[in-house]
């Protein structure tokens, strides 16, 4: 069986991956909060970790994975969001306004990470359909001193446990001197951290032995991943930006509650995007989502390939050069496997990928593929990577019909071989390569591939 090694948060290392039970591979991953459009930023844990899915459904077996991603549903933003709505005259209450927004927001969510070729995880839990489980898990954390009431507050007791600040490496002292701690008459220490909390009868709530109130962000995906996998499982994923304070309090929440069990074994973690260099902001003007780049024409597979060309523990930027270099690639590798049955992966690529997610050197070795003419071998690699698949493949298939103009310059250049006269030759191929097509010229005959800046309009006239 092919080892994998993957970079533990928790301990600062790589690591050979031991699942708990390889018959039962367990993966958790935290989702959106749905309220509004994803952001490209929000897509690179899709990627990587739907990578990491299939990497584990190749070596364990597709039945024997469980991958679990889930939609936070009950949130503030959620709620100004459908305030907002309601202020601005739609039909309906606040509480159905918040479904509507919900609904809406998990649709384009699904729409916009089915473009990107991401699988659908095995349970996509909703925060509201587990409630109940979170409320348990309070009444329990209370019952051991971890937690406390007040004032229709639930707190955790940051300083019962031990541990706390080890995931991502920061001890509590250090943590109130230099982080921006809410001070509240109901907390007992300013680290401490809510696990419920009140509301009135215009916001979503629940009954509760606190009075009716609805959860805080953190205990959502401690319930959730216990529900569906247990006190402990394999790994745990994320993007960096979420390893403090949320996984941070998902570890303290959890442990305290089911102290026998370790609860994820592995912590993964990618790193931040960046847009041309820049962080990504509104203010800088180079903020955008998924929808906007495929409204831009830009396909869910390109956007994919940018992203996997860097290694996930490293800070990515997209930029416009390597979308074109990824379009250019991907047409020329599909125009190479069409109609090619699928292989066998690569040992070479799954080796990459088991090299903790190393996408960028899988990547080269495709090329190694393409330039070695495996087509079979490029077809199923690629495809394990969620690359090259069929269903993918119609912005590809959409393009102009190029083989008038690859026979037109076939032409030109046998009655140039007669003549000697190259220009009519140089004159085309300067049109083309201006229209950015890619030309190939060989004692075989013409070939002409679509290119970065690939611009259909310009060929008009060329035949």
């Amino acid at each position: 069986m092919v080892t994998i090694r993957l970079h533990n948060s928790k301990t600062r290392a790589k690591e050979v991956f031991d699942p708990i039970d390889p018959m039962n591979v367990r993966l958790y991953v935290c989702g959106p909060t749905v309220y509004d459009r994803a952001h490209l930023g929000n897509a690179r844990p899709v990627v990587v970790f739907d990578t990491l899915f299939r990497l584990l459904r190749h070596v364990y077996g597709a039945e024997h994975v469980t991958y679990v991603r889930n939609f936070t549903d009950v949130d503030d933003k959620i709620n100004a969001t459908a305030l907002a709505r309601k202020e601005a005259g739609a039909a309906g209450t606040l509480e159905s306004l918040i479904a509507e927004r919900t609904e809406e927001t998990i649709r384009w969510y699904h729409q916009d990470m089915d473009a990107l070729g991401a699988l659908r995880p095995t349970h996509e839990p909703r925060a509201t359909a587990y409630v109940g489980q979170m409320i348990a898990m309070i009444g329990a954390l209370i019952e051991k001193g971890h937690a406390y009431a007040k004032d229709g507050h639930v707190l955790f007791r940051v300083r019962s446990f031990k541990e706390y600040g080890r995931l991502s490496g920061r001890s509590v002292d250090d943590m109130i001197a230099g982080a921006r701690v809410e001070v509240a008459p109901f907390k007992e220490d300013p680290m401490d951290f809510v696990l419920w909390k009140p509301s009135d009868e215009s916001l979503p709530g629940w009954a509760s032995p606190w009075g009716r109130g609805r959860p805080g962000w953190h205990i959502e995906c401690s319930a959730m991943s216990l529900a569906l996998l247990g006190a402990s499982f394999d790994i745990h994923g994320g993007g960096i930006d979420l390893q403090f304070p949320h996984h941070e309090n998902e570890v303290a929440q959890s442990c305290c509650a089911h102290p026998e069990a370790e609860f994820a074994r592995v912590w993964m973690h990618n790193e931040m995007l960046q847009v041309e260099g820049k962080k990504m902001s509104k203010s800088l003007g180079n903020f955008f989502t998924v929808r906007d780049l495929l409204g831009q024409g830009i396909p869910g597979e390109v956007i994919r390939f940018v992203f996997l060309g860097t290694h996930y523990g490293r800070p990515m930027d997209w930029t416009a050069e390597k979308a074109a270099q990824a379009e250019a690639t991907l047409r020329k590798w599909r125009g190479m496997v069409k109609g090619v049955p699928a292989g066998q992966p690569s040992e070479a690529v799954v080796a990459a990928l088991a090299d903790d997610l190393n996408t960028a050197g899988a990547i080269a070795e495709l090329h190694a593929l393409a330039a070695a003419g495996d087509m079979a071998g490029l077809k199923a690699s690629a495809g394990l990577m969620g690359l090259l698949e069929d269903h993918m493949g119609a912005w590809a298939e959409a393009g102009v019909d190029l083989s008038p103009l690859a026979a037109r310059l076939a032409d030109l250049r046998s009655a140039a071989m007669a003549s000697k006269d190259f220009a009519p030759v140089d004159a085309m191929k300067a049109a083309l390569l201006a229209a950015g097509v890619e030309v190939r010229m060989s004692k075989a005959g013409v070939e002409l591939l679509p290119g970065p800046g690939f611009d259909a309009a310009k060929l008009e006239g060329l035949v």
